[in-house]
């Protein structure tokens, strides 16, 4: 059997720990590793046409599947064009392994052609960030790679200079079982004996839930139904709590809607599960809060916290659950649940009235058709800006459906990138991105991966020809729209001058028959619809100091917006309150 070269056991490495693709752009630093890809059957190599694409993919993939990704590129600029998606899947928690091949060792240092420090550039955007400057640092130093990245949950960098990726491997290395999967984390006895106390004493509790809340459904509403406490949630936690919630009262923060606001200030005691909420200005300073997260750096970061438990929710939950009193007294659950229904009410009719006929399209209208139209196991992967306003307020999950974006990192030119890695985790499965003009033609070369490699992604495109987040920032601080107008093409044509199906979309009779033939076609396809650019939104509550880092208006052009499919569970949560 022919020696290994340190490139053939990196990628063996991989392999074990179950990355089944590494994204990137080839390059001569890196050919040793994508050459070593390319002869071993059990993992592919995805040309992209843009690295930053490689990282967001690579994140996307690990959110869907849960286990370690993989992305590259080549010294210098190959592998900075990296660092933006890389920011967003550490941001995320994605377990993502990512190769920064470097320039040859001898040069290091000495100002070389391309050459960069990426031990210095990814410090702050992943776990674990080291150098291989010796063939005998393999395999110990990817394995610990790898193990911060799936045990901490974010980004390991591993930076390679390419004359190394080709010396052979060190005989007799030790290769141990590699960690694929995070532990569960049980609080301690005294946090939970502290925090029954404190929920058996509080008369209104109400439950405020993050992404952290994924696979604690049962355990959630269990604990709800127990305390009779109103659930809402920010934009990470909405696919994971808000389907079949009897005690729904929407989302809180910039983008939120319903009674979120109301219920987390009019408490005696609000429990934070899961979330790293960052806008504490939405957040009470008046009542007792407890935060429960697996990560401890993140409890108290956005608030006084009467009590911090560290832990996983579905385990303090099935710690704390059974032990708590149950409450009887519904009044303050009925009245938060009667607001949250009052309040889709009020905005929903801003955008049902005539929405069929009015030209330009209404943004709302076309989140509202495509909730409808798209699968009941559907992934959504979301553009930042105004795309995530309508994600939030028309998307409606079920439990089989995921919804992907830049929530904590908030970048643009998220949603193809994301896509990519979403499709390529199931071919079969629909992927649908919801683009924003702006985002999309910033990365829009990699639409061209789509139609190389055949992925069925369907690209609906939000074009009101301007940068509409940015415009509404400047309306807030009071200063005319500049540099924030985009001269389009005709994106459908673009589409099909690439080789995919494309359609463009004027009139709102047009949208619902456009949808359907992209859904159906087999390939490709991108959905260019044409919106109304003074569609813009308003969260339910503002105050002058919650204007800080994103946009507000009071004015009158600026609309509340609808809420879709929301309206009807929150009438038929109404059923449950009691009446006079």
């Amino acid at each position: 059997m022919a020696k290994q070269n340190v490139s053939e056991q990196f990628v063996d490495i991989l392999v074990r720990a179950g990355v089944k693709r590494m994204y990137g752009v080839v390059g001569d630093s890196l050919n040793p590793v994508v050459d070593a890809i390319r002869r071993h059957r059990a993992i592919d190599w995805i040309q992209v046409r843009h690295e930053e694409t490689a990282a967001f993919a690579a994140g996307a993939e690990a959110q869907i599947t849960g286990s370690l990704a993989a992305c590259a590129g080549s010294c210098g600029p190959g592998n900075l064009h990296l660092i933006n998606g890389l920011y967003d899947a550490h941001r995320s928690m994605a377990p993502v392994l990512a190769l920064a091949s470097h320039i040859p060792s001898s040069e290091i240092g000495l100002g070389y052609f391309q050459e960069t420090h990426p031990e210095l550039l990814f410090q702050e955007c992943s776990h674990y960030n080291e150098m291989i400057s010796n063939p005998q640092q393999m395999p110990r130093l990817l394995q610990t790679a790898i193990q911060h990245a799936v045990g901490r949950g974010g980004v390991s960098v591993v930076t390679m200079p390419g004359d190394i990726a080709s010396q052979p491997a060190p005989e007799k290395s030790i290769e141990h079982a590699l960690v694929t999967s995070r532990p569960t984390v049980r609080p301690g006895d005294a946090e939970i004996d502290e925090l029954c106390r404190m929920v058996d004493g509080a008369k209104r509790v109400t439950l405020f839930c993050g992404s952290g809340t994924a696979g604690a459904h049962a355990e959630v509403m269990e604990f709800a139904e127990r305390v009779k406490a109103p659930v809402g949630h920010a934009l990470r936690g909405k696919e994971w709590i808000q389907y079949d919630n009897p005690y729904d009262v929407g989302m809180s923060g910039l983008l939120g809607y319903g009674a979120a606001y109301e219920a987390t200030n009019e408490c005696d005691l609000l429990i934070l599960l899961g979330t790293d909420f960052p806008y504490n200005a939405f957040l009470p300073t008046d009542v007792k809060i407890v935060q429960v997260d697996v990560r401890p750096e993140h409890l108290g970061r956005r608030s006084k916290l009467d009590l911090a438990v560290w832990g996983d929710v579905r385990e303090t939950l099935r710690c704390l659950t059974p032990r708590v009193k149950a409450k009887t007294d519904r009044k303050f659950l009925d009245r938060m649940l009667k607001k949250h229904a009052d309040a889709l009410e009020g905005v929903v009719k801003a955008y049902t009235r005539k929405v069929e006929k009015h030209i330009p399209i209404h943004p709302e209208y076309v989140a509202s058709v495509l909730d409808e139209l798209a699968d009941e196991d559907a992934v959504f992967t979301v553009d930042t800006g105004m795309c995530n306003v309508w994600a939030a307020r028309y998307l409606s999950p079920n439990g089989k459906r995921r919804v992907i974006g830049s929530f904590s990192h908030g970048s643009m030119a998220n949603a193809l990138p994301q896509a990519i890695g979403a499709q390529f985790t199931d071919p079969n499965r629909q992927v649908v991105s919801m683009s924003g003009d702006g985002g999309f033609t910033m990365l829009m070369g990699d639409f061209l991966t789509l139609v190389q490699y055949d992925l069925p992604v369907k690209v609906v495109l939000f074009n009101n020809s301007s940068l509409g987040m940015v415009e509404l920032e400047m309306l807030v601080a009071g200063l005319p729209s500049f540099g924030t107008s985009n001269k389009n093409p005709d994106f459908a044509a673009v589409a099909r001058a690439c080789g995919a199906y494309g359609v463009r979309v004027e009139k709102p009779k047009q949208l619902e028959g456009a949808l359907k033939d992209a859904f159906k076609h087999k390939g490709p396809a991108l959905v260019d619809v044409v919106t109304d650019p003074n569609a813009l939104s308003i969260p339910p509550k503002i105050s002058a100091d919650m204007v800080t880092g994103f946009a507000l208006s009071a004015s009158k052009i600026v609309l509340d917006g609808g809420v879709g499919r929301m309206v009807q569970m929150a009438r038929s949560n109404l059923r449950n309150v009691p009446r006079p």
